[in-house]
């Protein structure tokens, strides 16, 4: 598909004007705004360890409804807002999915590609990973951020400027987890490993990379990948919330050069979803690239889990709600949580976020609710008109 006919595809949803939370639907005959969904969110920031603001969007067909509750920074009262920039942690995935997957459309990567291949200067114990392996989370790979010096530093300065394209040194010493292929084990190694290979075979910069593949043809302009510790603005702010004290802002509180390809995108609700309908759905890979995207692993779950079964693909995850089935992936980052899912035909798309982090180690309770109310998103998704 051409980059204009992409860009078509994905943006569907950004062409309409958002509708705002509360107001009722079109003249034209679209949805109306559901009360039982705002009420849901509504609740969600009403717990005590529920996140100060949430937003979601529900696109269809090139129409977007967005719902809202509490609010986008506490300083000021005002709410979430969908072209807020924010940070969609793990779903950067995702991205480094998409730029391998590409690079495997156009001959330039193999799924059967190995780490000793293209990355000859990782240790000799990797050498037998693929690319599909990295992708899938079962390379075996021990996660770099983990490792004690590399929580060290972070601890030391939440700020500190790695070279990300040396994180995997913290772990170079370390043996494979499992032998490749055999175990399912979430990693941020991995997509720093993807990263590494897709700038060994086409000698560009990832970032570059992601604004050629990726950003550009979608028209991705609020989306980057920066390596400080600031957000552009306007921001939705995230924070730390431990009652009884006062929620703190800590959206700029840390640096994402630690993460990079594996979780230190910045993007917006609006453009998340033009970017989750766009890979997983039809218009981005090929047929046959496609089919091994979508091969996935009953039961592995992304981090954190999302609505339904989950299991895992390639850079994707299924969730299979009690609605029918989802393409997606989430993500969590001190301040963040995220949800980014759509259809397999790309029509329609659900983005999920909040600004206050939860995860199954980190307020699992919260969690539980946060999948709760985004099952019954996602049915609103599957069966709205």
């Amino acid at each position: 598909m051409s980059a204009t006919a992409l860009a078509a595809v994905a943006l569907g949803g950004l062409l309409q004007p958002a509708q705002a939370a509360g107001e009722p639907g079109p003249a034209d005959g679209g949805p109306r705004h559901d009360k039982s969904l705002q009420q849901q969110l509504d609740r969600l920031v009403a717990h005590d360890d529920g996140p100060p603001g949430v937003i979601a969007l529900l696109t269809r067909d090139g129409r977007t409804q967005v719902y809202t509750a509490g609010v986008g920074d506490i300083a000021t009262g005002r709410p979430p807002r969908p072209d807020d920039h924010m940070r969609i942690a793990s779903i950067a995935k995702a991205f480094s999915g998409a730029v391998a997957l590409q690079l495997v459309d156009q001959g330039r990567l193999s799924l059967d590609d190995t780490i000793g291949e293209l990355l000859p200067d990782q240790p000799a114990a990797w050498h037998a990973v693929t690319l599909r392996q990295l992708l899938q989370h079962t390379s075996g790979l021990p996660d770099y951020s983990a490792a004690p010096r590399f929580l060290e530093l972070v601890g030391a300065d939440p700020r500190h400027v790695f070279d990300p394209r040396t994180l995997l040194d913290f772990v170079a010493e370390e043996p494979l987890l499992f032998r490749p292929g055999a175990l399912y084990e979430y990693s941020n190694s991995d997509n720093i490993a993807v990263a590494l290979i897709a700038e060994a075979v086409t000698g560009r910069r990832y970032e570059d990379l992601l604004e050629d593949l990726v950003h550009g043809p979608l028209g991705l302009r609020r989306t980057s990948l920066p390596l400080g510790y600031r957000l552009p603005k306007p921001y939705l702010h995230g924070y730390d919330v431990a009652p009884p004290a006062e929620p703190e802002d800590v959206s700029e509180e840390f640096g994402v050069s630690g993460i990079w390809a594996s979780g230190g995108i910045i993007s917006t609700p609006k453009e998340l979803g033009a970017f989750i309908r766009a890979y997983g759905g039809p218009a981005m890979l090929s047929e046959k690239t496609r089919k091994e995207q979508l091969t996935f692993r009953p039961g592995d779950s992304s981090e954190p889990a999302g609505p339904g079964t989950n299991a895992a693909g390639l850079a994707i995850f299924q969730y299979t709600t009690r609605c029918g089935v989802l393409y997606g992936h989430t993500g969590n980052f001190p301040g963040y949580t995220q949800l980014a899912a759509t259809t397999p035909d790309g029509t329609r798309s659900l983005t999920f976020s909040i600004n206050a982090q939860t995860s199954k180690s980190n307020k699992p309770a919260l969690l539980a609710r946060l999948r709760t109310v985004q099952e019954d998103f996602a049915c609103a998704l599957l069966k709205g008109r």
